[in-house]
């Protein structure tokens, strides 16, 4: 233990002197041809935080505070405009499904849904890391990454809980619950990374899953409107089969050391089911916690309407909403309704919602005289506060690439390296692009700057637009290294269970593979899949 504290602590001290350096040597270097001084001050910004934050030389959060005093300073954004991605919609998404989250632990739910998915897939832990990754992987098909990641983060660390509970009994000595602490460990960490992971594999397999597909669509009807329909159903068809494997290489990558737990093999389904019994009968206050989980879920799910083909459609409640407000309008007038309405109401405007909701509905318990609500303030107040600021401070670095142009400045010049290069040099080359540049930004921020550029020099070197804007849109959500990457990775890393080096190393893996299995699936199944040719151009590409 001494050892890596020692180990941790020179870690730390270089960290700060290579992040300082990378900073001042960025800093006074001269700036790149085409990027603006704004920009290259922001690449010396981002490699000191890169730095720190893999290294942890001051804590992530600090870290994370850095762009509030670096971008006024440096004239990369004023006070005003960088404090606003602290507190972004997207930070109140995180805040309404952390609170829900608590309120699920609160009662004791999630105990008891962990002890149902123990159950079902068995206590080895293989079975158990892919039981979770398949459940993740399914709900952020049809909600936000993020929302699916706080929705399992609970019943997961309950999970384990449950386990050390099984494992080491009350008459256990010290020595055995020690061996079983450091044969746990392991498990937790590779569960709530497959978890994270899980989320955003699961989020790109589906149109609605993931809002870089969301933006995908947009800039591409935009773009080409009279490309092939791309629907929920064919994204489907083509991407779902590389989502399976890319979920499947994944887990076999995180599980592969995965340490065998002793004694976890004489927990059969009989002994779970006694278990399950043993909590007694689901209280009023689990049974109303449960309703506004599975609300919440199907109000995220569908907010909007689920295109499956040009005459399938799943509406929405927006959908509802948009009648009552119009009932005798025609088809067209509803559908632009309905279309402003997404424009107004965000999934974090739901999660808020039924966060309050909490504090307003009784749990059905007395507690010395007075009525128990499903949550109380106290409770919020243990929130992971730093998460939501390392969050926004990945946030603030992804406005920051796009009001200085750094990422439309990579993108150009990715392009020109890659003119003339075989077809397979191109798309790889793409998915490496966006795979590392997402690690540092947002992802919708990064596939709004630095798409078009990709479709303008894939229309220039005549080749479909669609080989390289569809891989480019899918590795945009497989940045699997840093906390700030992506917000399933934030919320994971919060749980305390999983430390910045691991990420690193595990994500490093990942996305290399990601890159890997990309190319080959593009060749392999999007191709095929969307009529993709190599040898022509396309009229509708070449009428734009």
């Amino acid at each position: 233990m001494e050892d890596e504290v020692r180990e941790s602590t020179v870690v730390q001290r270089t960290g700060k002197i290579v992040g300082l350096l990378l900073f001042v040597a960025v800093l006074i270097s001269p700036a790149p041809e085409g990027l603006s001084p704004a920009g290259h001050r922001l690449a010396a910004v981002v490699a000191l935080m890169a730095a720190l934050w893999a290294t942890q030389a001051i804590p992530i959060a600090a870290t994370s505070l850095i762009p509030l005093v670096a971008f006024p300073i440096l004239g990369i954004q004023s006070a005003a405009e960088v404090s606003k991605s602290y507190m972004s919609k997207e930070i109140f998404l995180f805040f309404g499904g952390f609170v829900i989250a608590l309120g699920i632990e609160k009662w004791g739910l999630h105990r008891r849904m962990a002890l149902h998915i123990v159950r079902a897939i068995g206590t080895s832990p293989r079975r158990v890391v892919l039981g979770f990754m398949v459940a993740t992987a399914f709900l952020s098909m049809w909600i936000s990454n993020t929302a699916a990641t706080l929705m399992m983060l609970p019943i997961a660390l309950a999970m384990v809980a449950a386990l050390r509970e099984l494992l080491v009994p009350p008459q256990a000595d010290a020595a055995h619950a020690t061996r079983t602490d450091a044969a746990l460990a392991p498990l937790a960490t590779v569960l709530m990374l497959g978890v994270a992971y899980a989320a955003s594999i699961g989020g790109f397999t589906t149109l609605v899953g993931t809002p870089t597909n969301v933006a995908f669509r947009g800039i591409w009807s935009e773009r080409f409107p009279a490309s092939p329909a791309i629907t929920t159903g064919s994204w489907m068809m083509a991407v779902l089969p590389i989502g399976i494997v890319y979920l499947l290489c994944a887990w076999a990558l995180l599980t592969w050391r995965l340490p065998r737990i002793a004694g976890a093999e004489r927990f059969g389904r009989e002994f779970f089911t006694e278990r399950l019994r043993g909590l007694g009968r689901t209280t009023a206050a689990e049974r109303r916690i449960f309703a506004v989980f599975l609300a919440t879920a199907l109000l995220w799910m569908f907010r909007a309407p689920l295109e499956f083909g040009p005459s399938v459609q799943l509406p929405g409640w927006l959908d509802g909403v948009a009648w009552l407000r119009m009932p005798d309008a025609d088809v067209a007038s509803r559908t632009a309704e309905v279309k402003r309405l997404a424009e107004l109401i965000d999934d974090s405007t739901v999660a808020i919602a039924m966060a309050l909701l909490l504090f307003v509905i009784p749990s059905g318990t007395v507690d010395k005289g007075r009525t128990q609500y499903l949550m109380d303030w106290q409770s919020v107040e243990g929130l992971p506060w730093g998460i939501l600021i390392l969050f926004g401070g990945g946030l603030a670095l992804a406005g920051g690439f796009q009001s200085t142009e750094l990422a439309v400045w990579l993108g150009e010049r990715f392009a020109a390296a890659l003119a003339g290069q075989p077809a397979w040099v191109l798309v790889a080359g793409t998915c490496l692009l966006m795979t590392f540049l997402t690690e540092f930004t947002s992802n919708v921020a990064t596939l709004n700057a630095t798409l078009p550029v990709l479709i303008g020099a894939a229309v220039g070197l005549e080749v479909d637009p669609r080989l390289v804007a569809i891989p480019a849109t899918i590795a945009t959500s497989c940045a699997f290294m840093l906390p700030i990457a992506t917000p399933p990775n934030a919320i994971i890393f919060g749980s305390g269970k999983v430390r910045v080096g691991q990420m690193v190393r595990a994500g490093f893996a990942l996305n290399l593979l990601g890159v890997v299995l990309l190319t080959l699936a593009t060749f392999l199944v999007l191709i095929p899949q969307m009529g993709i040719s190599l040898d022509s151009f396309p009229a509708w590409a070449a009428d734009r």
